[in-house]
């Protein structure tokens, strides 16, 4: 009993995952920190996503 994204949530999910990945690549943070986060989002990617919005590289 797991939660199921699909249909037009698990699109805006995919988009939102994209956008942090592409926020974080061009970040000025430390590669090794940059690759932590990546690694987060593709593997947990609706805890990954808030977590990236309240602790994510800024800037």
């Amino acid at each position: 009993m797991g939660i199921e994204l699909t249909g037009i949530f698990g699109l805006i999910l995919l988009i939102l995952v994209i956008y942090a990945v592409i926020q974080t690549v061009q970040s000025s943070a430390d590669t090794g920190v940059k690759v932590l986060w990546v690694v987060v989002l593709v593997l947990l990617p609706l805890v990954g996503f808030i977590f990236w919005l309240l602790l994510g590289p800024k800037g």
